[in-house]
């Protein structure tokens, strides 16, 4: 089972196709992008449940400020800085029943500190498959979906604006006259 478990927490696609009938979940690195897409009340009553269930220790206090963006230059490749975004990080541990700790982790784009510690409650809790872990998956498969929506539409968005340019230039210009 650990073999299985190990092959299933890296694998999966952020959207794709569904398997035996059921949605591949998303690797761990998307996990707090794809419970960010949803209602920051929701993931925060999931993440209770596990309060309740287990004991749970802040590895790191969630904090929340502005992280400083870099971006690298496509041209000259050299990195520059085009502004600050809001950050929240939170570390926590898990004592599971066979009085085993086990982590957590979130990083987010979000100002909200709590909102960080209940994905990263989750993400402890699903990550080592701890019991109920199955509450979280049906969110993160809600999260998948909202996002491959939110893609969808700025695609269909992004077609509206193209610009035909292979017209121009067939017209030739009568330079004598």
């Amino acid at each position: 089972m650990a073999k299985a478990a190990a092959s299933w927490r890296g694998g999966g696609v952020m959207v794709g196709p569904e398997t035996a009938g059921q949605q591949v979940l998303a690797p761990r690195h998307q996990w707090p992008r794809c419970l960010l897409a949803l209602d920051a009340r929701e993931v925060r009553a999931t993440a209770e449940q596990f309060e309740q269930a287990f004991r749970i220790e802040d590895v790191q206090l969630p904090q929340s400020g502005l992280g400083l963006m870099k971006i690298r230059d496509g041209a000259l490749g050299e990195l520059y800085f085009p502004g600050e975004i809001p950050l929240a990080t939170a570390r926590v541990r898990i004592l599971a029943a066979d009085k085993t700790w086990y982590d957590g982790a979130a990083q987010v784009m979000d100002d909200r500190a709590s909102l960080a510690r209940a994905i990263a409650v989750l993400d402890g809790v699903l990550a080592n498959q701890l019991p109920g872990y199955g509450t979280v998956i049906p969110l993160l498969h809600k999260g998948q979906n909202r996002l491959a929506a939110q893609a969808k539409e700025r695609k269909a968005l992004l077609e509206t604006t193209r610009v035909n340019f292979s017209t121009l230039g067939h017209y030739e210009e009568d330079d004598h006259a």
